[in-house]
């Protein structure tokens, strides 16, 4: 993903907050994972249709529930990130169709990662698995690519066209009985809605995850004209995306795309990720922009967690294809039948242990390589 520093004072410190918390969501991430390789306990998927996860106990829903803000921040980050290269890339005299260039090669090779790479490393876990998968990393080429096109658009635009995917997207979402109706529209499973058959599979529709992008531009805009306040925003804004969440999650109609199973506590949070409902984008960006803002404010104080996150967090696709494929392995070698949730998590750290020193190598290795290199894809 883009990375890129910011001119003017503080450049370190903000950057710094943004790999802390591409950090800390790559490592709840990989609790996910480790879930569904270590333990076989995977949730069987928020969809908008179809069969709702229900969970035996509270360390279930917790362990996926945990895992939820990672996409959105990936989307996000990506968003804030493709904005700041591009201005940099501008003032060293790259043209328009020079930075949509960069995009375009770059996010076609995340969809290549994504077919030829990633979906190769889900085969080696438990269950079946669809031989053509459509998942985040398609959505994060195809949101890279369309948003290269949005780049030149004042912040203004930028934040109207967020608001628009946000409240669009919720409207074209099939109502929840036709799910298994329609999963004959190539277009609508690609762009609009998840799901698919036996062959084919789409987690990760684009349009609805395009509206993280935008907002991440935005956001970029905003860190570019006064980093401080744009931090301050960040927390403002998470706070009052939380308050938006229990609003709508308390009514129980347009936003949730599906009602609440139920009125327990696990009903309330347990959303509609796929594609993702309001109240998940609403819930999920509130924390990912208020731990922004806190890593901000007391990147100081917590020094030593800020440095240990960003060494995961300044090589996400590093860590992301090498945590797949070693979470994967150690399954099929240590734990073959699965085991409980709570002894899942030492091999999640085990897992941790060992990629850190990896991704650190690797992350002093990209910072050598040359500045168009391929090598700072990864």
């Amino acid at each position: 993903m883009p990375q890129e520093k910011i001119n003017g004072p503080e450049n370190t410190s903000r950057l710094v907050s943004l790999d802390a918390l591409r950090g800390l969501i790559v490592i709840l991430m990989a609790v996910d994972h480790a879930n569904h390789f270590i333990a076989h306990k995977h949730s069987t998927g928020e969809y908008w249709g179809g069969g709702f996860p229900v969970y035996p106990d509270a360390i279930a829903f917790l362990t996926r529930f945990i895992t939820h803000p990672v996409a959105p921040g990936f989307f996000f980050l990506m968003g804030v990130g493709m904005f700041l290269f591009a201005r940099s890339r501008r003032e060293r005299g790259w043209s328009e169709w020079e930075i949509m260039r960069h995009f375009l090669i770059r996010g076609t090779f995340l969809v290549g990662l994504q077919f030829l790479v990633v979906n190769r490393a889900w085969v080696l876990g438990p269950g079946e698995f669809p031989p053509i998968y459509f998942g985040v990393l398609f959505a994060l080429g195809e949101g890279m690519i369309l948003g290269s096109l949005f780049l030149r658009l004042k912040p203004s635009y930028l934040i109207g066209l967020a608001i628009f995917l946000f409240v669009g997207t919720e409207l074209l979402t099939p109502n929840p009985s036709q799910w298994g109706l329609i999963f004959d529209q190539p277009l609508g499973l690609l762009l609009v809605y998840s799901g698919g058959n036996q062959v084919i599979w789409v987690n990760y529709p684009v349009l609805p995850w395009l509206e993280l992008v935008t907002f991440g531009m935005y956001f970029g805009s905003l860190l570019v004209k006064d980093s401080r306040k744009a931090f301050k925003r960040a927390t403002q804004l998470g706070v009052g995306f939380i308050l938006a969440f229990l609003a709508i999650r308390y009514l129980d109609s347009f936003g949730n795309i599906r009602p609440r199973a139920g009125d327990s506590w696990i009903d309330v949070l347990n959303v509609v990720k796929y594609p993702p409902a309001m109240t998940f984008t609403l819930l999920t960006m509130g924390f990912n922009l208020i731990v922004l803002g806190l890593f901000f404010q007391a990147r100081e104080k917590i020094q030593p967690i800020i440095e240990k996150l960003v060494v995961f967090g300044r090589v996400p696709m590093f860590f992301y294809i090498l945590h797949l494929y070693l979470y994967a392995y150690l399954g099929r070698w240590l734990t073959p039948e699965g085991t409980s949730i709570p002894a899942m998590y030492p091999y999640w750290l085990l897992g941790l242990v060992i990629l850190y020193p990896l991704c650190r190598r690797y992350g002093d290795f990209k910072r050598r390589s040359a500045p168009n290199s391929l090598i700072r894809f990864l």
